[in-house]
């Protein structure tokens, strides 16, 4: 693999419970609608599980996800090809961790900001839709 060891982790506030926040990251049709950033592969189940290998793309980068654990506050995936490392998320009321660490020629700090960014709006969105029904 190409690229430099890169390790970032982060940890942010979410307008969310924990239940939010796992489903935005266990359903790949939640992950689809605030994962702008990579595209992920069709035919993945309704739910990511342990034992679990998909696909996404970042432009031209494909990058394979290998679902190691999958719980109700963590979620565990190796990744090889585009990134060879490991992404690894943690969560409860109120907030998220993302640790991610890897051989890559991406900018992972970079990515991983962006994503954060993007779930937090989108549970930001998300509840106060769900307050106004």
């Amino acid at each position: 693999m190409f690229g430099k060891f890169q390790q970032t982790v982060l940890r942010i506030e979410v307008p969310a419970d924990a239940s939010s926040i796992a489903n935005s990251l266990l359903h790949p049709q939640k992950l689809r609608q605030w994962l702008w950033l990579q595209q992920l592969s069709d035919g993945i189940p309704e739910k990511l599980h342990p034992g679990l290998n998909f696909q996404s793309q970042l432009g031209l980068v494909k990058i394979n996800h290998y679902v190691e654990i999958a719980g109700d506050r963590s979620l565990r995936m190796l990744l090889s090809e585009g990134i060879d490392g490991y992404h690894e998320w943690y969560w409860g009321d109120g907030w998220v961790q993302s640790r991610l660490e890897g051989i890559s020629l991406l900018p992972l700090s970079w990515g991983q900001t962006v994503n954060l960014l993007s779930l937090q709006q989108f549970l930001g969105t998300t509840t106060e839709n769900n307050q106004n029904c």
